[in-house]
């Protein structure tokens, strides 16, 4: 029996594999996003997510498998390749294009029917050229490039700006403006919502509502995959639907709904595996019980002293047998477990110690005058970076730093650190106040060195902290491959991993789940509950903002 073709519509992949040279990153991934669906990618840091992308969009070659898509297809990248030269007004000019030349095939055909009005074929081609006008949108596309534009935040950018003179956020959210407006059949999108503030994911979350094609899109964002997909797939499930019965789910297995959807299947997979672990433990101690306690008896024997030696002899042979079979039972059952084992499941991320690997009163690095406070800041400002702020950090808060990009959350932090002195107002510390901070954007001097050699040098203590594949944060042999084969999420991972292993008493984290996987931000918000000291985390993450119980600080924009 032959399978039907493929929907011209839909998007599918049929037992897609890839690799790099040493490397298998896809292996016989399975899936199909119908018109009007929208597919979230979620996984681990170098699952595969892009490569799936660029696979699905045919810039790679699958090297097993099949991929059908729309004829009409379009990308967005992480990485951008936008002219620098080429104009604002002449970027969004090239994406509709192809509309505006149905006004001019329009005109033309409409000169052609005034001059043969009763030629059939002049008015069934002017009728086909109206439809596909109407259909796109023609007569109201300058609202709409207005509408599109004024949505993701670039409604004030002067059109005759050239690309190169723009900031790397207005060229990210530029190349999304122009792949919306030229309106693809099928739509993918690598990490859609980076740069983005609350309003223009809103927008983004709206237009993918009304998209008729499919939509397959890579995202960090929880709180836009909440309100925008339709389905996710968990390319590397740690915890997927088959975990009850002790093995992954298939690459490619879609499940409905949104993230909060997905969360609620993933604790509930979380609890089935670790109770099945329980009871295998449980059943192999009962087992080995049975083995060790029955074979030592096999040799005794109940017998009546009083009865005679072949008389023992017959009761001696029938209890060895009888404890003989129920070893040789144990055993057996013991071997059948072992080979069917349920792994033990992942332990969550948590915090190796308070005040860092040695973890003695003297090295806590809080104030010795007990009134709790760590640093406090009077009118401390940076010209042009950060306006005048007034802040005391007491010992164990919580403080969520809020604003929009430019107003100096990043230079706030970088003050509390002590990296950065202010140009006026003053910073008070009490005591030797202990600080790490995880920066916005990581910095690597150099990307050759292995990641654990780099996560080794950010460390205090390298001979007694956990290593890299303890955290649970990378497996050894992505470990031993230098920075810069790593994915960001990756490399991300890295910088983490010196705050996790030797933990600072004041923690200042900006933006900490940029380029982390989905499960691995889940599992560092639970660790930041549980850690006992002091926590100022800045974020555009709605979806942390939204469950924050802590203080919040909103800083006012610098003045320029």
């Amino acid at each position: 029996m032959t399978s039907a073709p493929p929907c011209p519509l839909h998007l599918r992949l049929d037992g897609v594999g890839f690799g790099f040279p040493g490397r298998r990153v896809l292996t016989d991934v399975s899936l199909t996003v119908p018109a009007g669906e929208r597919i979230g990618l979620i996984g681990e840091n170098g699952a595969g997510k892009t490569t799936l992308l660029h696979l699905a969009a045919g810039l790679l070659t699958p090297s097993t498998g099949t991929v059908h898509r729309p004829e009409r297809t379009g990308l967005l990248h992480q990485q951008l390749g936008l002219p620098a030269r080429a104009t604002v007004g002449r970027v969004v000019e090239d994406a509709v294009a192809d509309v505006r030349a149905l006004e001019d095939r329009l005109a033309a055909l409409a000169a052609g029917l005034a001059e043969s009005p009763e030629d059939p074929a002049a008015a069934d081609a002017y009728d086909t050229v109206l439809q596909d006008a109407e259909r796109h949108g023609l007569w109201a596309l300058d609202a709409r490039i207005e509408a599109v534009l004024g949505g993701l935040g670039l409604g004030g950018l002067p059109r005759d700006r050239a690309v190169g003179e723009i900031s790397g956020g207005q060229r990210r959210r530029l190349a999304l403006a122009a792949l919306l407006l030229s309106r693809p059949a099928a739509l993918l999108l690598d990490e859609p919502t980076n740069h983005l503030d609350d309003d223009a994911v809103d927008f983004l979350a709206a237009e993918l509502a009304g998209w008729r094609g499919p939509v397959l899109m890579a995202s960090h964002d929880r709180w836009f995959l909440d309100a925008a997909a339709t389905g996710l797939v968990d390319l590397d499930p740690a915890l997927g639907p088959d975990e009850s019965a002790g093995g992954p789910a298939r690459q490619g297995t879609v499940s409905t709904g949104g993230y909060s959807a997905y969360l609620d299947r993933r604790e509930d997979a979380r609890r089935r595996w670790a109770e099945r672990f329980a009871a295998q433990a449980e059943e192999r101690r009962r087992l080995q019980e049975v083995a060790d306690v029955s074979g030592r008896e096999i040799f005794h024997t109940t017998a009546p002293k009083s009865e005679g030696r072949i008389t023992r002899k017959f009761y001696s042979d029938r209890a060895a047998k009888t404890i003989g079979g129920r070893v040789r039972s144990a055993r057996q059952r013991l071997g059948a477990l072992e080979r069917t084992a349920v792994g033990a499941p992942p332990a969550p991320l948590g915090f190796a110690g308070f005040g860092g690997v040695t973890g003695a009163p003297s090295d806590d690095g809080l104030p010795a005058d007990g009134d709790g406070v760590l640093v406090r800041l009077t009118g401390a400002g940076v010209e042009g970076r950060l306006a005048p702020t007034d802040l005391v950090l007491h010992a164990g808060d919580r403080l969520l730093v809020q604003g929009p990009n430019g107003t100096g959350k990043s230079t706030l932090l970088s003050v509390l650190a002590g990296e950065l002195r202010p140009d006026t107002g003053a910073v008070e510390r009490r005591g030797r106040v202990v600080a790490g901070r995880l920066a916005q954007d990581d910095d690597w001097p150099d990307l050759s060195v292995p990641a654990r050699a780099a996560y080794r040098a950010r460390l205090r203590d390298a001979d007694r902290a956990p290593t890299l594949r303890d955290l649970g944060l990378l497996r050894d042999e992505d470990a031993a491959r230098p920075l810069g084969e790593l994915s960001p999420g990756q490399r991300r991972r890295v910088a983490l991993a010196a705050l996790v292993a030797e933990p600072a008493p004041l923690l200042l984290l900006d933006e900490p789940t940029n380029h982390l996987s989905l499960a691995l931000a889940e599992e560092l918000e639970r660790a930041l509950e549980d850690f006992p000291g002091t926590v100022v985390l800045a974020t555009h993450d709605r979806w942390i903002r939204r469950r924050w119980s802590g203080r919040v600080l909103a800083v006012p924009p610098a003045a320029a």
